[in-house]
């Protein structure tokens, strides 16, 4: 006999469906989300084009891994969809007539935006070559990665120096935003297997600092209990579920009489190497072990509370282990040197610049220059409104006289839709200017 059919109503929503959504758009809109972009396309080279899926691997998983760009892409096409997509930072990579690499860092909607020359870097496949043991991804990429900041305040940087205090707190400010803050209490350790480390290049015995160099690495964390053999760590279930290769992970026994001739090395009389229980590690940390605990009956909470069965007390408790810490290059390796500071989302007015410098009087005439252009702009938007409005009242003046056909209703939305989209752009007769001469300058 068929099984009868069960009617479930899916047009009804749950209580506390509307609460779910609103507190998930919440913690959306908390997470920073980035685009590592490549401008220029393949006229970049090929080497910074794995830099950029590098450097995409690395700001995993809240980034734009497929993000393809063409040669006729231009900065608007993406900035235009950070906002529906919830983008946060950009960062753009860029070669010039020179042959340097240049990364801009950018925090949408408005700014500020900092420009790096990168004087040099490594590839992920340069650094796992180095490497004696190198590392695979596998589960590392499904959490962001710790950042670690260091030197980035010098303790003698004043307002008047070459770099400025507010410069440092500025930069420590937008590389903090890039991944969503840890809070100790509540995440879980499990959940941090990488590492971004950020060392700013100090020149040792120097009162100013000439320059704003960064060297960054990428790391990823592995741990391993200490205290005992290869061989014990190989038995242990937990060790045996964390390998990536389940075949040999557990060894074979069968030629063997007993499971002691395995434990037990026989070189060294009866007795484990030595060297065995030896790690190459930086540091040793004692964590609690996340296990099973027995639920104990009413009778048996009463023992513990009067003190009668002190032996189940300690199984009960909270069982620490010390486990080795160890950390694996990943890459890639970049040093950046920070060139200069825009007010703006890749352009605006300059703030810092780190080998040009103005004059009171030339810097007047800059801050004249910008109001200049932001009422011409605002005048702009304000007369292409107006046109907008003014086309939509005829439209519907042509509607109601019956005099208006479908032709000249698509070419007037078309044209209404275009001063939308071109809302930036100059009037007939207005000459274009070249922004980036123009902020080189200054």
């Amino acid at each position: 006999m068929a099984k009868a059919r069960v009617k479930k109503r899916t047009h009804l929503r749950a209580q506390n469906a509307s609460a779910t959504s609103r507190s998930g758009a919440a913690s959306m809109s908390k997470t920073p989300k980035s685009m590592v972009i490549r401008v220029g396309a393949s006229q970049v080279g090929s080497s910074v084009t794995q830099l950029v899926k590098d450097v995409r691997l690395m700001m995993e998983p809240d980034t734009a891994v497929r993000l393809k760009e063409r040669k006729s892409n231009r900065l608007r096409d993406f900035t235009v969809m950070t906002g529906p997509l919830g983008v946060t930072h950009l960062m753009l990579f860029s070669k010039s007539a020179t042959g340097n690499t240049n990364m801009r860092l950018a925090l949408t909607p408005r700014g500020p935006t900092l420009h790096f020359k990168v004087e040099s870097y490594s590839l992920c496949r340069d650094v796992e070559r180095a490497l004696k043991r190198p590392r695979g991804g596998g589960q590392d990429h499904k959490t962001p990665p710790l950042l670690v900041m260091n030197n980035f305040n010098s303790p003698n940087a004043t307002e008047e120096s070459k770099v400025p205090k507010r410069l440092e707190s500025l930069t420590t400010t937008v590389f903090q935003s890039l991944f969503p803050p840890i809070n100790p209490q509540a995440t879980p350790l499990s959940s941090i297997r990488r590492v971004m480390l950020l060392n700013r290049e100090l020149t040792a015995g120097s009162e100013e600092e000439d320059s704003y160099v960064l060297n960054l690495r990428h790391y990823a964390i592995s741990t391993k209990k200490t205290g005992i053999s290869k061989r014990i760590r190989r038995l242990d279930p937990k060790e045996v579920r964390s390998r990536e290769k389940k075949k040999s992970a557990v060894p074979n026994l069968g030629k063997l009489e007993d499971a002691a001739d395995y434990l037990l090395d026989p070189s060294a009389a009866g007795y484990t190497s030595a060297s065995e229980t030896e790690l190459d590690t930086d540091a040793e940390v004692e964590i609690a072990e996340s296990t099973t605990r027995k639920v104990l009956t009413k009778r048996e909470m009463q023992r513990m509370k009067s003190g009668e069965n002190a032996k189940a007390q300690k199984s009960n408790g909270p069982e620490v282990e010390k486990r080795a810490v160890k950390l694996v290059e990943l890459g890639p390796r970049l040093k950046l040197r920070l060139i200069k500071v825009e007010e703006g989302l890749c352009d605006g007015k300059v703030m810092w610049h780190d080998y040009i410098q103005k004059s009171d009087k030339e810097i007047n005439a800059l801050e004249k220059n910008w109001d200049k252009k932001k009422k011409e702009k605002e005048a702009r938007r304000k007369l292409q409104r107006e046109n907008v409005e003014k086309k939509k009242e005829e439209k519907a003046k042509a509607r109601a006289a019956g005099k208006g056909d479908a032709e000249e209703d698509n070419e007037d939305e078309d044209m209404g839709d275009n001063d939308d989209w071109l809302s930036d752009d100059l009037e007939d007769g207005e000459e274009p200017q070249d922004d980036d001469d123009e902020s080189m300058e200054e």
